[in-house]
């Protein structure tokens, strides 16, 4: 396999990591019941998929998949702060972070 432009790692070894990444973000959102956890799964699962675009656009020489990670961290970021205020907001109500809490806020 080639090796990357001024990265030194072969494309087979970026695939792996952001498939290892990738799955363990979906283990701990499939499997973890607190809240911040799973907020920080759902992060590394959308890390994992920025280093593959980047992976895959300096691989190509493409810089257009750069920009697009550029606006995934924007929405990221976006999501972390309104995913955290939520928490602070039912935490303040029930005095917990566990996930079954959220049934309870159905009406």
């Amino acid at each position: 396999m080639e090796q990357l432009n001024n990265i030194g790692a072969s494309l087979d070894f970026y695939i792996f990591v952001s498939i290892a990444l990738f799955s363990i973000g979906a283990i701990g959102v499939l499997t973890r019941k607190n809240m911040i956890v799973l907020l920080m799964c759902i992060e590394l699962m959308l890390n994992a998929v920025n280093l593959l675009l980047v992976t895959f656009s300096t691989f190509f020489g493409n810089g257009d998949a750069q920009i697009f990670v550029f606006f995934i961290i924007v929405v990221a970021a976006a999501e972390a702060t309104i995913g955290l205020s939520i928490l602070i907001m039912a935490y303040r109500n029930s005095k917990s972070i566990d996930i079954e809490m959220f049934n309870k806020l159905n009406g």
